[in-house]
């Protein structure tokens, strides 16, 4: 029987758009799909295997959507080719990003104007329809599903589920822009003179704090460089108010990426630690909700 990695490999490799595919591997670093890059008449290009997967809210008409709006104001890579659960980027040469080089002053003023980029200018280019991710719905959904597998975690969930619903009131209303919704490190490359943003499946409308939340709380950012990030992009001195919701947000990022684990822990074929990533994001949840003097 094939593995999922080896059935990834042969999918890429026998799509009908090739001449002569060679110099096929299998890229590391992702949690939810497989990526393959490989040549064909001479050029390269990077192959995301991967169906819908309703579980997580992943909709492959969205992110494609999504993707292309990015790629219109040169944020993405370009689109090659789409089928059912393949697409097909064309390669940039770059070196992928890890939280260390994100917490990188120097780094983080070069991120701040994509996702302001990302934010006001790509809404302008989207195309049909796109999902809204708002993640307490998705933290109570997650719920849902964990309750519903037996999950080892179905203890945690009231109390999880009850400060999420803290957290939902602390955020308060919202403004509305087109977020990537995953920044972890490894979906940044720098290719020397700019950066790409990759792995649009979670992208779609939702509030500027969730990037601004995300980027913080996935790659342990400082107080300082939070603050500097949060004035930066709302071109204002920081409030008490605006502080309050912010971080009422990280903590919901810290719990959309834990409960996230704990689904995947059950239903991911991928050969990746969830177990331990679930463990290393509800660390760093518990300690975001514990800094929060007053939500």
């Amino acid at each position: 029987m094939k593995t999922a990695e080896q059935a990834a490999l042969d999918r890429a490799t026998s799509l009908a758009i090739w001449t002569a595919p060679e110099k096929a591997e299998l890229l590391g670093g992702g949690i939810t799909n497989f990526n393959v890059a490989l040549s064909d008449a001479g050029r390269r290009f990077v192959v995301r295997v991967g169906q819908d997967i309703p579980l997580h809210q992943v909709m492959r008409f969205n992110e494609q959507a999504v993707h292309r709006a990015a790629q219109a104001i040169g944020i993405a890579p370009a689109i090659h080719y789409t089928e059912p659960g393949i697409l097909v980027l064309e390669f940039v040469e770059g070196t992928t990003l890890d939280e260390a080089g994100v917490r990188s002053d120097a780094m983080l003023a070069r991120i701040l104007p994509l996702l302001k980029k990302c934010h006001r200018e790509a809404p302008l280019h989207l195309r049909g329809p796109v999902l809204t991710f708002w993640v307490f719905h998705v933290l109570r959904d997650y719920a849902a599903t964990l309750r519903a597998d037996n999950s080892r975690h179905v203890p945690r969930l009231d109390d999880l589920l009850k400060t999420a619903e803290t957290l939902e009131r602390a955020v308060g209303p919202v403004d509305i822009v087109l977020g990537h919704n995953d920044l972890l490190a490894a979906n940044f490359l720098d290719d020397g003179y700019r950066l790409w943003l990759l792995d649009w499946e979670y992208g779609g409308f939702n509030s500027p704090l969730f990037d601004l939340a995300g980027l913080a709380s996935n790659n342990e950012l400082s107080p300082e460089q939070e603050r500097w990030l949060l004035e930066s992009y709302f071109e204002t001195q920081l409030t008490d108010e605006l502080e309050n919701r912010y971080r009422a947000m990280k903590c919901a990022s810290l719990l959309r990426e834990t409960m996230w684990s704990m689904v995947s822990e059950i239903h991911s074929e991928i050969d990746f630690e969830y177990a331990d990533y679930t463990e290393k994001n509800l660390s760093r949840f518990q300690t975001a909700l514990s800094d929060i003097q007053s939500i």
